[in-house]
């Protein structure tokens, strides 16, 4: 038999037209969804700060969002009721109304009442202060079956946490500033001038970390005039940190005799260590905190974490310090609202971006489906905990929030 009779005859409707002109597939732009969003007055730890300031309520009305402002919300960042009327806010007299919105944001976390006034499906984004979590505050935030997102552990497209960067910024010099106040008699230090003068050496830095609040911390350490000593365990950042700052600086990786050693030397000591998903480490333990000089000063940044000091506990700007072993403790986790109106103004110009962007693609929680650093600052997440540290830390099931998007879709 030929190879011609051996072909199999295909129906000429299968190939017709395979070779004509197909039509294209081309997407269809969004049209952008306003969002209802919900600012509240902070009420605890002496916050001062607000989630979004006056020029950016002016920009994210302009494109069609919905604003709720509980009234006072920007007074202790010297932002008037009348500044967020002017620019399209809807102020209102209660928490209650300003829990009605889609979207809450807050740059503290949010009380148990104020758990208690919100509702399923609604996103929630502040911070998240570990110290000061409960599995009961954790399990209130379940049962409402809310979204909720730890600012600080929202990362951009370069894996890098905006709002840790900014704030970090401002922690660095102002743990700076408030330790060389610290050291000072007048703080019940001892009576140091962290730069010194001619005839009289400076006072001895330690810093943990080298990250951008010890960056920032340094470069206002130098500028004082402070004699520095940095330590991480991560080379690449101490290495970043000379080069940034543009001199020679004395680093080590964070080896027990040496630290202790420079520890036993410091008048000043800071915290700088941030962990990217949970508590952070404690480097310093009770025995090197015994050994250092009576009258030095601990600055913990990393308290908001649970500190990176073993005798690091809680404190706030109101009663902002303690004593333990002779040495002076600064623990404050909101350090950035002793200076409320620049760190309001450094928040609201990075959630501002990420509101309009959400709005792009028809709201916020469709924007966690394709935005893989917002879904990296979720916790809580309808009803699951999705944070791991949290899970083992409260003895609470976790669930990886991708798995839960992806059941979704």
């Amino acid at each position: 038999m030929s190879q011609q009779h051996k072909r199999i005859p295909i129906p000429k409707s299968l190939t017709q037209g395979h070779l004509e002109t197909q039509e294209s597939l081309l997407e269809i732009q969004r049209e952008p969804d306003g969002l209802f969003i919900g600012i509240p007055r902070e009420s605890i730890m002496q916050e001062n700060r607000v989630a979004l300031v006056p020029s950016s309520v002016r920009t994210l009305t302009g494109q069609g969002h919905r604003i709720l402002m509980e009234t006072g919300a920007g007074v202790k960042s010297r932002f008037t009721d009348n500044e967020y009327s002017e620019a399209g806010a809807e102020m209102v007299a209660t928490k209650r109304e300003v829990y009605e919105a889609d979207v809450i944001l807050k740059v503290s976390p949010p009380t148990i009442e104020e758990i208690d006034l919100m509702r399923p499906n609604q996103i929630l984004i502040s911070p998240l202060h570990l110290p000061i979590l409960t599995a009961e505050y954790i399990n209130k935030l379940r049962k409402k079956k809310v979204i909720a997102l730890a600012m600080e552990y929202i990362q951009d497209a370069s894996g890098s946490y905006p709002v840790v960067r900014i704030m970090s910024e401002l922690a660095g010099m102002a743990a700076m500033l408030t330790g060389a106040e610290l050291v000072s008699n007048s703080a019940g230090g001892k009576g140091v001038l962290l730069g010194g003068i001619s005839g009289v050496p400076p006072a001895k830095v330690v810093i943990l970390g080298a990250g951008m609040v010890a960056e920032y911390a340094v470069r206002t350490a130098l500028g004082l005039g402070a004699e520095v000593r940095i330590f991480d365990n991560n080379i690449y950042k101490l290495k970043r940190i000379q080069d940034q700052v543009g001199r020679q600086l004395y680093t080590s990786a964070i080896n027990p005799v040496y630290l202790e050693d420079e520890l036993v030397q410091a008048d000043l000591a800071i915290g700088a260590i941030h962990s990217p998903s949970g508590r952070t480490q404690v480097i310093v333990n009770e025995d090197m905190v015994m050994k250092m000089k009576p009258g030095s000063v601990i600055v913990d940044v990393s308290i908001d974490q649970g500190g990176c000091f073993a005798t690091s506990e809680i404190t706030t700007l109101d009663k902002p310090t303690f004593v333990k072993h002779d040495v002076i403790h600064y623990c404050v986790p909101n350090i950035a609202s002793k200076y409320p109106r620049t760190a309001s103004i450094a928040v609201s110009n990075i959630l501002t971006p990420l509101i309009l962007r959400a709005a792009e693609t028809g709201g916020m929680e469709p924007l966690l489906y394709s935005h893989r650093g917002l879904r990296h600052g979720i916790y809580v997440y309808k009803g699951s905990l999705t944070n791991t540290y949290l899970g083992k830390r409260f003895d609470i099931k976790s669930t990886d929030i991708d798995l839960l998007i992806t059941s979704i879709l």
